[in-house]
């Protein structure tokens, strides 16, 4: 950590940033000012998830189709996936909807006001209960998402790293400290807004910054050394060879059970490998499996490679089209048609896919 005391002028921070939101912040957003929890609570789970520009689209599709928890806890798993589809994390759809069900079933529909009520929710961490709790009840907890540590940490010169569990800690304390407790709903949006559009990751706007005066990071040249991250996890390889498997105009399709990524999910007939297969390997595999009879079945094309980048994982792999004359006794398959397909909800690496094949 920086051997330097807080600036004086960082004591009110608080006030200088209030300042600058009323003046300069003019990002839009369907969610802003929002007093529904219900309603935050949807936009703070989906931009866990991506970029506000591209969140903003899955906000109002969801609040469209699920006005109300109510809506939302009676809708069923497989429209809900659909609408949360290309999002990623699938875990946390889940745990939306089975909050959203345990509220609607248990608290009588009505979202818990109390930060420690909140907190205790499936699914609904520090950060989204601070949200919820400051923008829908006032309530003077500070919220602490990327764009909060990397404020904090260029104008302390705080060096621990964000995502340990000492440096949450520190930056934690002083975001609780520098909040304005009397208008925290307003004091958490601008800070938000400040980080994502003035104390930018890359590129900050440093010559428009309130507090470049008083930025250590600005004032001693180390803007793009803060914040410090611990050393990134190493990426686990995997290859994914789908069997898209057609008898007259149906595809076999499974769903993704077994506790992995994308659970909940619909898929081809997939073939994972430790390493890269070829074509001749995976048809060898797939007879071996029972999926294909010699002389009952026709190859048809070999995708180009599909590539998707995890959090913690990588992914690559192919599509091999194949026609059957018979339809393998596969438990657990389903067979759809075309229109039926389209309202399955299947990951993003399958979707790249099917973009340019349905």
């Amino acid at each position: 950590m920086a051997n330097q005391a807080i600036p004086p002028k960082l004591r009110h921070f608080s006030r200088t940033l209030l300042k600058w939101d009323k003046d300069k912040n003019d990002r839009p957003m369907p969610w802003k000012g929002e007093k529904d929890p219900y309603k935050i609570w949807i936009s703070e789970i989906i931009l866990q998830q991506t970029r506000v520009d591209q969140g903003m689209d899955y906000y109002i599709r969801f609040i469209k189709n699920f006005p109300r928890l109510q809506d939302l806890a009676k809708a069923s798993d497989e429209k809900v996936l659909k609408l949360w589809e290309g999002l990623g994390y699938y875990s946390r759809c889940r745990n939306l909807l089975s909050t959203a069900r345990y509220i609607n079933d248990s608290l009588n529909g009505e979202f818990p006001s109390s930060y420690e009520s909140i907190i205790s929710l499936k699914g609904i961490g520090p950060y989204t209960a601070a949200a919820i709790s400051s923008f829908a009840f006032g309530l003077p907890h500070a919220v602490i998402d990327g764009n909060v540590f990397r404020v904090i940490s260029r104008l302390t010169g705080i060096d621990q790293p964000v995502d340990s569990t000492e440096g949450k800690k520190i930056f934690s304390g002083i975001a609780q400290e520098w909040l304005d407790k009397k208008q925290a709903g307003k004091y958490n949006q601008a800070i938000m807004d400040f980080g994502a559009t003035v104390c930018k990751p890359q590129q900050p706007l440093c010559t428009e910054c309130p507090f470049r005066s008083s930025c250590f990071a600005f004032q001693n040249s180390k803007v793009n050394d803060l914040p410090v991250k611990a050393k990134k996890q190493k990426l686990r390889q995997r290859f994914f060879y789908y069997f898209i498997l057609s008898h007259k105009k149906e595809k076999a399709v499974r769903l993704r059970e077994k506790k992995d990524i994308w659970l909940g999910l619909y898929e081809f007939p997939l073939i994972e490998t430790a390493a890269a297969a070829s074509q001749e390997q995976l048809i060898r595999m797939a007879e071996k499996n029972g999926w294909l009879k010699k002389g009952a079945y026709s190859f048809k094309a070999l995708s180009k490679t599909h590539k998707q980048l995890l959090s913690h994982q990588k992914l690559e792999g192919q599509f091999i089209e194949i026609e059957l004359l018979n339809k393998p006794k596969e438990t657990g398959w389903q067979w759809v048609n075309k229109a039926l397909m389209k309202k399955l909800a299947f990951p993003r690496f399958i979707n790249n896919y099917l973009e340019n094949r349905l």
